[in-house]
């Protein structure tokens, strides 16, 4: 299985950044994209809306179904996987990729910050994972796939933003969990990061990097693409690395990913 075609992505978070990245590659091949996000209207500080992912995704090809999710509230979420049924008749695919970020010590964090980051990336991901639930035990080879991090215990990644680790490794507990969970039904369930950091919005929120410093969203939609278009039960609990899904496919060119090809690379969060 080599192509999207015909696929139907759920895709929390697919108005900018990696999210769009992995709706419009998706799109190339002729799938058909949900995007479930908050932006409806243009913001100056925040380029990108649920209708200009859209309008992007359906000049790649695909057919795109905008919708304004807030995925802190199941209603919203039941409601949008309702209409993404409605629309194309199932889900095949569910990209958990909204997230917040706050990086900041404890002092620091508001709980207003902190009850954030955990609506979104955990509570979020488990609701849109348990609302698509019914309709890709249907699919021909459903996939749900978080944006998340390896789960790597050394205190060293929770002491700068215990907040923000806790909340993002709630993401990593529900690939742990749920890919066993569902093995035998035949969902794959895994967790993908970037090696480096990706130049998005969320870059911003990391002092002293800037994009020349990391890559293009496009290596984790084309990592993302070679995961989704796997047997389902061929892969799945699995944490993946970006770079590391590209090149056990053959691909070894990175610099093609580079904001500045030669500049330094950082390396993103949790990873050692």
């Amino acid at each position: 299985m080599s192509t999207l075609k015909g696929k139907t992505l759920f895709i929390t978070g697919a108005s900018r950044g990696i999210g769009l990245a992995i709706a419009r590659r998706a799109a190339r091949d002729g799938a058909n994209i949900v995007i479930a996000a908050k932006s409806a209207t243009a913001n100056p500080k925040l380029p990108g809306t649920i209708f200009t992912a859209a309008a992007e995704i359906e000049a790649e090809g695909g057919q795109a179904l905008p919708l304004q999710v807030d995925i802190r509230d199941e209603e919203s979420v039941t409601a949008a996987v309702a209409k993404a049924v409605s629309r194309f008749g199932g889900i095949d695919i569910l990209v958990n990729n909204a997230s917040a970020i706050w990086l900041r010590g404890t002092a620091d964090t508001p709980m207003k910050r902190y009850d954030l980051m955990h609506q979104v990336n955990a509570r979020g991901t488990f609701l849109c994972s348990q609302a698509c639930l019914p309709h890709l035990k249907k699919a021909a080879n459903p996939h749900i796939l978080n944006l998340s991090p390896p789960l790597n215990m050394e205190p060293k990644w929770f002491a700068p933003h215990v907040a923000y680790t806790m909340a993002k490794y709630g993401m990593s507990l529900c690939v742990l969990g749920m890919a066993e969970e569902f093995r035998d039904i035949g969902i794959a369930v895994n967790a993908l990061w970037p090696r480096t950091v990706v130049a998005t919005d969320a870059l911003n929120m990391i002092p002293g990097v800037n994009t020349d410093n990391a890559r293009k969203p496009e290596i984790v939609a084309d990592a993302a693409h070679a995961i989704l278009t796997t047997p389902s039960r061929e892969q799945t609990g699995g944490f993946l690395i970006d770079e590391e899904v590209l090149g056990a496919r053959g691909v070894t060119d990175f610099d093609q990913y580079a904001v500045a090809p030669g500049n330094h690379l950082l390396p993103d969060l949790f990873l050692d």
